[in-house]
């Protein structure tokens, strides 16, 4: 299959064509809301008439806060609503990323192994493997203690190798 490529001036034209489209609709869209913005003051918000007595100021200013207090009272429970919406929503996609799972499990085939051959997968070939437990224990010797006989005069022994006479049958060994 051989596709015709775009030369670079049809592109380049089509491209503008589609810039002046989305152009004239941006500007729509901007006059439509600023006539929707018009009308919905004109329906909520009738033009303020200031009335000359302090009396009538006072019930306008105390209808304003009325008025104040309502709306932020709107305010206040359409901002609790989306932050519910929002936190239901971040649940929701949690659960699809979820279910829909990042991972296949590969289909496992039947393997026989022994168990020494289990054991060795398992830890490596580094490490030899044995289900000879205690093969691989340490040996421990016991050790025979020798009763010296007749230890003798501590003094004696120490006159004896007083001395370099002493010394030099310490080096020679003493038999």
């Amino acid at each position: 299959m051989s596709e015709k490529k775009m030369s670079s001036s049809r592109r380049h034209h089509l491209k503008s064509l589609v810039l002046s489209i989305a152009k004239g609709i941006m500007e729509k869209e901007v006059i439509q809301i600023k006539v929707d913005k018009e009308k919905y003051l004109s329906e909520n918000c009738p033009p303020l008439s200031l009335p000359g007595s302090t009396q009538e100021l006072q019930e306008l200013c105390k209808k304003l806060h009325q008025q104040i207090d309502k709306i932020d009272e709107e305010r206040y429970d359409l901002e609790s609503k989306v932050g519910k919406a929002n936190k239901e929503i971040e649940d929701l996609k949690i659960k699809v990323v979820d279910l829909q799972g990042k991972f296949k499990k590969p289909a496992l085939k039947k393997v026989r192994l022994s168990a020494d051959q289990m054991l060795q997968a398992l830890l490596g070939s580094k490490h030899k493997v044995s289900l000879d437990l205690r093969s691989n224990l340490k040996q421990v010797k016991k050790e025979v203690k020798e009763e010296v006989a007749d230890v003798g005069d501590w003094r004696k022994n120490v006159e004896d190798k007083a001395g370099m006479d002493g010394r030099k049958k310490m080096f020679e060994g003493e038999a």
